[in-house]
């Protein structure tokens, strides 16, 4: 299991009585390589000096080669020491000074942040962005003549903090090292920790927190440590070792910034960046999908500029109209005139400048196939909610219905229909993806990739049981297992190739 450490350089920079958590000397952290290894410790390194080549730098660096979560890095360090390294994230920091300025928050001409906290009402939006930038202990921030700008971010040496302010630093520190972690009691030390995205204010979660506890608990079996967190906890992100996004992602939402943010520490994550970028967009994956030869229905896109005239005549009637990117059957519609398809196509055009008409194939339901690693994981059918020709319905005041299912072993799904769903999968990647499909007379055709498939143990684990969970942890552990192999304990990992389509 993950507990917390703190390193120093000498015993009264911070005093055992002065917080719960083991502090050690970093000089016998650096002599003694075998410390912790059933164990992987979140560190705090509290050194009065973070620069190049000082014990400070070289604790950073070390607990990086041995696997262990530090902060700050090793990297985070080099690029404080000198503006020109640190000047990419000044336009939205500054940005935030801006804001705050525009709320009626005057700045001092310098300010303390400790673990993302500032002793400053207003400005906890700014602190926590910078922790999310550099997360550094202590950090001193200099601002211009106008309070505006920043003219000097660099880090303090907690032990020089002295009366209130040192109180507020422990105080902070205390806060921030109140993790979820799990109870020690009568449990082995988990090999590996998970940190699972979720939005507690989502209306219709990818997982329901029944079946992520369902998740946590197979995973306790397997030696990963799961620990939910939220949109708000992307500066303590690095603490862990994964990331599984169990949040609706989008390009444009906190999702996409965790999942960049993982890839930049090294971590495994589902989704990936990539695959966020491939699914979301149903332009690119209707390009994807005939570049590839995988079938999907006739599908056309669309400008302002192009006219609708024969659209119904080459793809029959009704046709579907959708946005480029949408979830949960929302900017779906099925037009069946010539006067309803240019009046939804003018409502799409005042948000997206393309649009998606494609050919309307009527099934009872529709076949979900999930793929993870390159491999059918589970098949599901979800059928149409009563009297719509959708699996959701959304009425109105923000509620929807949605139709029953049917779970399948994989092996006792069509094979056409898993064969086309494996073509589907290969073309975005190697993690989790559910692809939705229609049978038809006519053949099996690919209607949409989603990056961040349902995942309920009543529904697509019906079947499989808690060996969909098995499956899911295994996927982030072997990736872990082989990072730690491979000496690479926090290089960035490169994102999954999709199979080459030519």
């Amino acid at each position: 299991m993950s507990d917390w450490l703190i390193l120093v350089e000498f015993p009264n920079d911070l005093a055992q009585h002065e917080t719960p958590h083991k502090v050690l000397r970093i000089r016998d952290y650096l002599a003694n390589p075998g410390l912790f290894t059933q164990r992987r410790p979140n560190i705090l390194n509290l050194a009065r000096s973070y620069g190049y080549q000082t014990q400070g730098y070289y604790a950073s660096l070390l607990a990086e080669a041995r696997g262990h979560r530090i902060a700050p890095a090793a990297q985070t360090m080099v690029e404080l020491s000198r503006k020109s390294l640190y000047a990419q994230a000044l336009p939205e920091l500054n940005a935030a000074l801006a804001r705050a300025h525009a709320d009626g928050v005057s700045t001092p001409g310098r300010m303390t942040v400790s673990f993302g906290r500032v002793d400053q009402s207003g400005l906890g939006r700014f602190g926590k962005l910078l922790f999310d930038w550099f997360r550094v202990p202590v950090l001193e921030v200099t601002l211009s003549k106008s309070g505006l700008t920043i003219d000097r971010i660099r880090a303090l040496a907690p032990n020089a903090l002295k009366g209130e302010a040192r109180a507020f630093f422990l105080d902070a520190m205390a806060r921030h090292t109140q993790r979820g972690w799990a109870d020690r009691k009568e449990r082995a030390p988990a090999r590996w920790s998970l940190a699972v995205l979720t939005d507690p204010t989502e209306e219709m979660p990818p997982s329901k927190p029944s079946s992520l506890k369902r998740l946590a608990s197979v995973a306790a079996r397997m030696g990963v440590e799961v620990t939910p967190i939220g949109p708000n906890d992307l500066a303590s992100l690095a603490e862990y070792d994964a990331l599984f996004i169990r949040m609706t992602t989008a390009i444009d939402n906190v999702s996409y910034r965790f999942a960049r943010r993982a890839e930049q520490e090294g971590m495994p994550v589902i989704d990936d960046t990539a695959s966020m970028i491939r699914c979301t967009n149903k332009v690119f994956l209707k390009e994807l999908l005939e570049l590839g030869g995988v079938p999907a229905p006739r599908t056309e896109i669309i400008d302002e500029t192009q006219s609708l005239d024969g659209l119904m005549d080459r793809l029959g009637t009704p046709v579907v109209l959708k946005a480029p990117d949408g979830s949960f059957s929302r900017s779906v519609h099925k037009v069946a005139t010539e006067t309803e398809l240019r009046e939804r196509a003018r409502q799409l055009f005042d948000d997206t400048a393309l649009i998606i008409a494609q050919e309307y194939l009527p099934t009872s339901f529709d076949w979900r196939v999930g793929v993870l690693d390159g491999e059918a994981l589970f098949a599901c059918q979800y059928k149409m909610a009563k009297g719509h020709w959708q699996i959701i319905k959304h009425v109105e005041g923000g509620k929807s219905r949605e139709g029953g299912f049917a779970s399948f072993a994989v092996e006792d799904a069509p094979k056409a229909v898993i064969e086309t769903a494996l073509a589907a999968a290969r073309l975005i990647g190697r993690g989790l993806y559910g692809i939705d499909l229609k049978e038809t007379p006519d053949g099996v055709f690919v209607i949409e990739i989603n990056d961040n498939p349902n995942l309920e143990s009543d529904v697509e684990g019906l079947v499989l049981k808690d060996g969909l969970w098995e499956a899911i942890i295994g996927w982030f552990a072997r990736r872990l297992e082989a990072r730690m192999t491979d000496g690479r304990s926090r290089q960035p990992l490169t994102t999954p190739d999709a199979m080459d389509i030519r």
